[in-house]
């Protein structure tokens, strides 16, 4: 296993800590482009799991800004990332290396939740909650469109 090989995999999963569903929603979004995989992708190129997936980052985009939203850290949050990291991660990987990708992807979505949710709370308590969070998604989409453009091809 060479971790060059699985940083896509590995800022797959950096994406993962932020926005659960931004790593499905920006590899569906590729699919869709006609953009390919190295890893093998089965759910995503269902099209109810590949429409499904581009729907849940939206709505997570527009939670997000609740009052209501629970923190990323709280159990179903923390399910919902390893999920997400971890077929991201597996499609992002060398074929042949899809469980690799996948466990580097999920090792780095979960402690990095617990980062990412700190920062955002100081930014919720110098700018709130709709300002930081608008912010967090605009970096969050561009850095996970970014990983997945440079991660595909044609």
């Amino acid at each position: 296993m060479n971790l060059r090989n699985l940083l896509p995999s590995i800022l797959i999963g950096a994406v993962a800590s932020a926005r659960s569903m931004t790593p499905m929603a920006t590899i569906a979004t590729a699919r869709l482009v006609g953009r390919q995989t190295s890893g093998n992708l089965l759910l995503l190129d269902r099209p109810l799991f590949r429409y499904g997936a581009l729907a849940m980052g939206a709505g997570e985009l527009a939670g997000d800004k609740m009052k209501s939203a629970p923190d990323r850290t709280v159990f179903l949050g923390l399910l919902a990332r390893m999920m997400s990291a971890g077929i991201a991660g597996a499609a992002l990987a060398p074929h042949g290396e899809e469980k690799a990708g996948a466990a580097v992807a999920v090792a780095t979505a979960v402690p990095l939740a617990y980062i990412t949710l700190a920062g955002r709370k100081q930014a919720m308590a110098r700018i709130g909650q709709t300002r930081s969070g608008l912010i967090e998604d605009a970096l969050i989409v561009a850095a996970g469109a970014a990983i997945v453009a440079l991660a595909t091809r044609r």
